[in-house]
C-alpha cells in the first residue's frame, strides 16, 4: 500500500513515513539508503552532524528514481547558528547531497544559550526565499522557542521535529504545532527500541501478528505524526514500511496512549546547548 502524504502549512507534500539515517556510519548510509529505495521509502531524513549526506545523495543519484520523487529533509550543524554561516552551511548540504534544493531544511537544536536562533530562523528564510529549500523547518523546539519565531519573523515553521514516542507522547506540544499549521514529526519513535519489550505493546503486537515497532509505528502514523525509523537490517526496514495494511483500534490507541510517563531518553532542548567541536 502507498505511503499516505501529509501537506505542509506552504501546500507541498511530505510522506508520512520514512527512512532515517542518524547513526548509519557514513560508509554504510549509501548502501542503507538504496535499500530504503528499493524497499519503497521515498523520505529520507539526515542532518549535517550526522556525517552522512553525501552517502544520501550518492544514493540518490544511483538509484535511478527521479530526483522530484524523492523528499530529502536534513539539519543545520549546531556549530552554524550565525546567520551566514547557516547560509553557507546549508549550501555545503546541497553540495554533499549533489542537489540545488533540499525539499526541508531544519534548525537542529534551538541552543537557548547559544547565539540567537530567531537569526539562525531568518537565515533559513532567506534559503526558503532563494529556493535552496521548498520548505523550511525546526527540529527539538518547544513552544516558547516557537512563540519567539511568531513574534519575531514572517514565515511559519513547516515542521517541528521532536522527540515522540509511547513513554513521552508529547500531546501539548503536538497539539500547539498544529494550532499554528505546523506538522508534527516524530523521532526516536520506537523509543530506542524500548517499546519492543513492553507488556502492553507486546500483546497488541500478538493480537495484530505484528512486531512491537509496527505496532508503536502504526499508533503514530494514526495520531498524525511523521515518522523515519532507521535500521540498516533489511528485514527490519521491511517491516518498518509494512505499517499500511493493518489498524489499531480506539481501546488499542488508546492503551499506548496511556503509557506516556514524560520521559525523555535524548536531551531537553531547553537546556541542550552542544556545539560539536
Amino acid at each position: 500500500m502507498a505511503v499516505p502524504n501529509i501537506t505542509l502549512n506552504n501546500g507541498i507534500t511530505i510522506p508520512q513515513l520514512g527512512f532515517g539515517v542518524f547513526q548509519v556510519p557514513p560508509e554504510d548510509t549509501r548502501e542503507a539508503t538504496l535499500t530504503a529505495f528499493e524497499v519503497g521509502y521515498r523520505h529520507i531524513d539526515t542532518a549535517e552532524m550526522y556525517g552522512n549526506e553525501k552517502g544520501v545523495g550518492e544514493a540518490v543519484r544511483d538509484s535511478g528514481i527521479p530526483r522530484d520523487d524523492i523528499f530529502i529533509t536534513s539539519k543545520l550543524n549546531n556549530g552554524f547558528h550565525d546567520y551566514d554561516d547557516a547560509l553557507k552551511a546549508l549550501d555545503g548540504t546541497l553540495a554533499d547531497l549533489g542537489v540545488e534544493q533540499i525539499d526541508l531544511f531544519l534548525i537542529h537544536w534551538p541552543l537557548p544559550e547559544v547565539g540567537d536562533y530567531v537569526q539562525t530562523w531568518k537565515a533559513l528564510e532567506k534559503a526558503y526565499a532563494d529556493g535552496k529549500a521548498r520548505a523550511i523547518g525546526v527540529s527539538n523546539f518547544q513552544q516558547a522557542h516557537l512563540q519567539r519565531l511568531f513574534d519575531e519573523t514572517d514565515v511559519v515553521p513547516a515542521v517541528n521535529q521532536i522527540e515522540v514516542h509511547p513513554y513521552l507522547s508529547q500531546n501539548p506540544l503536538r497539539a500547539f504545532n498544529s494550532e499554528h499549521g505546523i506538522a508534527t514529526e516524530a523521532w526516536s519513535p520506537i523509543a530506542q527500541g524500548k517499546v519492543t519489550d513492553d507488556p502492553v505493546i507486546t500483546e497488541i503486537a500478538k493480537s495484530k501478528d505484528r512486531s512491537p515497532a509496527q505496532v508503536t509505528l502504526r499508533w503514530h502514523i494514526q495520531r498524525g505524526d511523521i515518522v523515519f525509523p532507521k535500521s540498516v537490517t533489511r528485514s527490519r526496514v521491511e517491516e518498518n514500511f509494512a505499517l499500511f495494511d493493518f489498524e489499531l483500534s480506539d481501546d488499542e490507541v488508546a492503551q499506548i496512549d496511556r503509557l506516556n510517563s514524560d520521559e525523555r531518553i535524548g536531551p531537553d532542548p531547553d537546556t541542550f546547548n552542544y556545539v560539536p567541536e
